[in-house]
């Protein structure tokens, strides 16, 4: 940990190759601040980040990193933090890789509220796949696969974390780089599974979902009267369909990360020589 930390620090020399405009640049500008400002470096910076777009974010970040495979960021991440939980693990996805084929792993990584953080660019569109429909497109949201729309509801994200007894839920839009990096902060402070739904624009597929459909349909949480306290408070806010909220919509003060509550206080990545003790004993009962 340091407090001589800027988040240049964290900006790799690889040039992200995103398109111009993408909403990814804003998230990854937040999420390196969040980082800094949190007196984290990028010596004890583990980023794990899936497939998609959001998956390049890993090379454009200088810090320890691994792009993973299509859906599966968050068993890794959680993996890197039992092995060493001496690491601040950031993951990163997209909506299609944490919401569809990842979607399991998202379920039993918020129940299980292993003390790290899940920042998701959520842009209603698979954008390295030239334009898909994902699961948070509209029902009715033309593509060239889907020329009619989807026709199912999109996934509620927020509502799914809410369901699986997430301890931190929020949501930020990544044009506002002040309120999206003190969104992202909290949830590394929080203690346990911080999740972060972020509005990012794909300004090449989606002319639906843009910075000014974003800029005129946002309410910032705080600037109403909402307490992230209140769970019933959090789940009218969640299951509000027409407005879209950003902001700490819930978080549990009472949260205990899944290290705590099971005694996890050595790393795992400490393994003393030879076998355990009584190993044997334990393979002559069965064998």
């Amino acid at each position: 940990m340091s407090s001589d930390v800027r988040f240049t620090d964290f900006k790799s020399d690889k040039q992200p190759t995103w398109c111009p405009g993408c909403g990814d640049f804003g998230t990854m500008n937040g999420m390196m601040k969040a980082l800094a400002e949190t007196g984290n470096d990028p010596d004890n910076t583990f980023v794990v980040a899936g497939i998609g777009c959001s998956g390049k974010i890993g090379t454009y970040m200088h810090s320890y990193a691994l792009h993973g495979v299509h859906g599966r960021a968050l068993p890794v991440g959680i993996g890197v933090k039992m092995a060493n939980p001496e690491l601040e693990v950031m993951v990163a996805g997209g909506d299609g890789d944490g919401y569809s084929i990842g979607a399991g792993h998202f379920v039993h990584a918020v129940r299980r509220n292993v003390d790290m953080s899940y920042v998701v660019m959520d842009n209603r569109i698979y954008g390295l796949t030239k334009g898909q429909a994902s699961p948070t497109s509209r029902e009715d949201f033309e593509t060239a696969t889907t020329p009619e729309g989807p026709k199912q509801p999109p996934v509620n994200p927020l509502a799914l974390a809410l369901a699986s007894g997430a301890t931190f839920i929020a949501q930020t839009f990544s044009s506002d780089s002040q309120r999206h990096t003190e969104v992202v902060r909290k949830a590394i402070e929080h203690d346990g599974f911080g999740f972060v739904n972020v509005y990012s624009p794909c300004v090449t597929f989606n002319d639906v979902d843009t910075y000014d459909y974003w800029r005129d349909s946002i309410v910032d949480l705080s600037e109403v009267d909402h307490d992230p306290t209140d769970y019933e408070a959090a789940q009218e806010r969640i299951m509000t369909g027409d407005r879209e909220h950003i902001g700490v919509i819930y978080q549990d003060e009472g949260s205990v990360p899944f290290e705590e509550r099971e005694g996890l206080e050595d790393p795992m990545y400490e393994i003393p020589d030879g076998a355990p003790e009584d190993a044997m004993d334990l393979v002559r009962e069965f064998y």
